[in-house]
């Protein structure tokens, strides 16, 4: 059961720390500020639970035979949940979120890119290239490397489906590039392993 809380509670934080970034709360960039929670979370519940906290990364994770589904399933529930109250909590706060505005196939090419250097980087980890030591830095460097090129691309740059959630960003566009680009990311870093 901890590790279901830690993954909620990773979602929960992670979604509220990028809503409040987004609607000008904190002068440091979202990107950074999201890069630097993932990174802090891969160090203090990662030996717990993994540091999923993203459905696509546990998708991912599944794709590659690295989570069973029935396991996969309760993680995606339990970071949707955390997702969800993060946008409850931004609402009572009166939180003034920007509009995401979804477009078409440039902004799911964009997500999927984005969603897909994030996987890359995780799988570094998953695959032990890179030392314990190093994994928060190389997670958190990943997602903000992520975000900034899917965000330059044009779309929000959000690479979870837990985040968009807790935006209130429900358009298809996020979930189908995000899912396609964890996918793609851990497999193309699992065939260069061979």
């Amino acid at each position: 059961m901890k590790k279901y809380f830690a993954e909620f509670f990773g979602a929960f934080t992670l979604s509220l720390v990028v809503g409040l970034s987004v609607s000008g709360q904190f002068p440091i960039a979202t990107p950074v500020l999201a890069g630097l929670t993932l990174g802090l979370f891969v160090y203090t519940i990662g030996a717990l639970s993994g540091c999923h906290i993203n459905p696509a990364v546990t998708v991912g994770l599944l794709s590659i035979g690295k989570i069973k589904m029935n396991e996969a399933a309760k993680y995606i529930v339990a970071q949707l949940l955390g997702g969800f109250l993060a946008s409850v909590l931004l609402v009572q706060l009166s939180v003034s979120i920007p509009p995401i505005v979804a477009g078409g196939i440039t902004q799911v090419l964009a997500e999927m890119l984005g969603t897909m250097l994030l996987a890359f980087g995780v799988a570094s980890i998953v695959f032990g290239k890179v030392s314990d030591v190093a994994s928060g830095l190389v997670i958190g460097g990943s997602l903000l490397l992520g975000i900034s090129i899917a965000a330059m691309m044009g779309s929000a740059g959000i690479l979870n489906p837990a985040v968009a959630l807790g935006l209130s960003a429900y358009h298809p566009t996020y979930l189908i590039g995000q899912i396609l680009g964890s996918v793609l990311g851990f497999n193309v870093y699992k065939n260069l392993q061979k």
